[in-house]
């Protein structure tokens, strides 16, 4: 008995972990003079394995990536994939879903697969579809990202990895790390 209780545990501790993903993002490209210009970042989004579909507002120069139920998201693709095509990234608004993660200012949560340093935020948990700006460099206009990095002690937020951390933080070779506020 103990051991289908404990297998059911198991299972349910996945489902809930795999509810927790990205949904889609709202990506503002910086550079973008015609329509010319739109759709050659748009064909370099479109070859993201993890994209579904892209809606475009070109008076905003906004993209909206949609992504596949389950797919693993990564964020540096996405800004490779716009700086290829010749341009740079305005703004870029993550929408996930959280799954009762609590979050406090300068602080490491595990998401996704992935690790969010949320920058400038109250102590409060997060439940359902909530939007978050990715705040790193190359993710935001340098002025934006100047004023976002004086709000941290972590060094992280200069070098986007889990060593540049203080000492207490659990170190390892390659853990990159995401800055975000709400």
């Amino acid at each position: 008995m103990k051991t289908i209780l404990f297998a059911l545990a198991l299972t349910g501790i996945t489902f809930s972990a795999s509810a927790q993903q990205y949904k889609k993002a709202s990506l503002q490209a910086a550079g973008l003079t015609c329509a010319m210009c739109s759709n050659a970042t748009q064909k370099a989004l479109k070859t993201l394995s993890f994209v579904d579909k892209i809606d475009t507002d070109l008076n905003a120069t906004t993209f909206i990536l949609h992504f596949k139920p389950g797919a693993n998201v990564n964020i540096d693709q996405i800004r490779q994939k716009v700086e290829g095509a010749g341009f740079s990234i305005g703004k870029l608004v993550m929408t996930a879903d959280f799954n009762n993660v609590k979050v406090e200012n300068d602080a490491h949560i595990p998401f996704a697969g992935q690790t969010l340093h949320f920058v400038n935020v109250k102590p409060q948990t997060l439940s359902g579809e909530k939007d978050v700006t990715v705040i790193d460099r190359d993710f935001l206009p340098s002025k934006s990202f100047k004023k976002y990095s004086a709000l941290t002690k972590m060094n992280c937020i200069n070098t986007g990895f889990m060593e540049a951390c203080c000492s207490q933080e659990k170190k390892g070779a390659g853990n990159r790390v995401y800055h975000v506020t709400i």
